[in-house]
């Protein structure tokens, strides 16, 4: 009673005030079961909307209530439309959206990410209540993790889906489409309905290499057959892009396991390394040095010539141990491995001939992975710093962001510059160090001004800053 009165005395000082009024009565028809009386409603605001230039809000009430189009009239019908501009239809509408989603969904190198990506984008396309990306196919039961932006914030959630729907989808391996899933055989008993006025279904299979690699199942709570033919046509043409974008993520993934493997791999036989020459050759040379010595003491002091004879050897002797013990702490120092980054640094600053200010914030021990990163990162750049650069001064900063999630380095030189990734192995070297980890390097390096690495290296390795 209270919209038939708005209606008929609205002030005909604001006459988009009947728009307004007959969307709100719509909306109310449509959440009280009356979609005939609904769709009227709001297909007369749509005009009302559209009559007066509106067209960001006819485009909103389109996406959220397809069934309009067969209730309302033409933009271009009403006399204040603009002749000049031609009429943009939905399916022009929807074909824009369809190549924008695809140009969006082919960048994602991430799974997650492009979980995100694609229930953003079909939320906004199609005005579903609910989207869900499925991951997996056939390996889906009653609960899996999906992302529900009209009722979940947490992206990693567990949430209930209509598992009747998911799995007809699945075994007939095409779209399938409905209209009330209340008033269908196949899936009205299905417990996710339970407590559920209606519910129209869309669940599209994606489908690559002959598999179901996933389902897009989108739900409309608010009317019934919401999903009409050019909706489907869209999500279906997403969810063929949306299968290569998952193989792309999947070998994106599996490459970045792999080269991680092989940092690691390298990492560990650098290590077994430096401990079969500390336990091995070290000692060798030691206990070498020590005969020598012992020999030395029990020659008589007339022979002389034997005395510098043994005098040389001992210093050979000594020589090789002081350069065996500097590869091996090249190879993987002890120090790192017992106290960590901040000791293993400083030690690593105390060597360098240059004059070197570290400022090390970092209050607990990391992985161990990204330890050794971190360290071999700071020592090349350090010693393009001494050797190369010719600095007079280096300053290393290495700290955990806010959230302890991300380790960030930066090491900067007043030396000459001109320094670059794609230039000489080492850096290059420290470049796919870092992305192994999921992380990434640059450098500034200017002719004449100095010279500064930065690198990102997240804790949990794939996971890029």
């Amino acid at each position: 009673m209270a919209f038939d009165a708005a209606q008929g005395g609205g002030d005909q000082r604001r006459p988009w005030h009947h728009a307004f009024i007959a969307e709100r009565a719509g909306r109310f028809s449509f959440a009280n079961g009356l979609e005939h009386a609904g769709a009227e409603l709001l297909a007369k605001a749509r005009d009302g909307y559209a009559a007066r230039g509106a067209t960001a809000k006819t485009a909103q009430l389109d996406l959220a209530y397809p069934v309009l189009r067969t209730h309302s009239g033409r933009a271009s019908d009403h006399g204040d439309a603009h002749p000049s501009q031609a009429p943009v239809t939905p399916g022009t509408i929807d074909l824009l959206a369809v190549l924008s989603a695809s140009q969006a969904l082919s960048s994602e190198t991430s799974v997650e990410r492009l979980r995100t990506r694609v229930v953003d984008l079909l939320w906004a396309m199609t005005g579903a209540t609910g989207v869900h990306l499925l991951l997996g196919g056939d390996q889906h039961d009653g609960q899996v993790p999906v992302v529900d932006r009209a009722t979940v914030g947490d992206p990693d959630a567990a949430v209930a889906v209509p598992t009747s729907a998911v799995r007809y989808a699945q075994r007939m391996r095409e779209p399938l489409v409905v209209a009330d899933a209340l008033g269908d055989d196949r899936f009205f008993r299905d417990p996710y309905f339970a407590g559920v006025d209606r519910c129209s279904i869309l669940a599209v299979p994606v489908i690559n290499r002959g598999r179901v690699r996933a389902v897009l199942l989108l739900e409309n709570r608010l009317i019934r057959g919401a999903f009409t033919a050019d909706r489907i046509d869209a999500v279906t043409l997403i969810a063929g892009q949306l299968a290569v974008s998952l193989d792309n993520a999947q070998l994106y993934a599996e490459l970045m396991a792999s080269r991680a493997r092989i940092v690691t791999t390298a990492d560990q036989t650098r290590r077994r390394i430096e401990r079969d020459l500390h336990d091995g050759a070290q000692q060798r040379l030691v206990s070498l040095a020590i005969h020598l010595c012992a020999a030395r003491a029990t020659v008589p002091a007339d022979l002389d010539r034997l005395t510098a004879q043994l005098d040389r050897a001992t210093a050979e002797a000594t020589g090789a141990l002081d350069e065996l013990r500097g590869i091996s702490r090249g190879l993987h120092p002890a120090v790192l491995a017992k106290g960590g980054l901040r000791p293993a640094l400083a030690t690593l600053a105390r060597r360098l001939p240059v004059p070197t200010e570290l400022d090390v914030r970092v209050p607990h021990r990391l992985p161990e992975q990204l330890e050794v990163s971190a360290y071999y990162i700071v020592a090349e750049a350090l010693t393009n710093a001494a050797k190369h650069a010719h600095a007079t001064a280096v300053t290393v900063v290495v700290e955990l962001d806010d959230n302890a999630a991300v380790l960030h380095l930066a090491v900067r030189d007043n030396g000459v510059g001109g320094a670059n990734l794609t230039a000489g192995t080492g850096l290059i070297g420290l470049k796919d160090r870092a992305e192994a980890l999921g992380g990434r390097i640059a450098v500034d390096s200017p002719p004449g001004g100095g010279t500064t690495l930065r690198a990102t290296l997240p804790l949990e390795p794939g996971k890029i800053p």
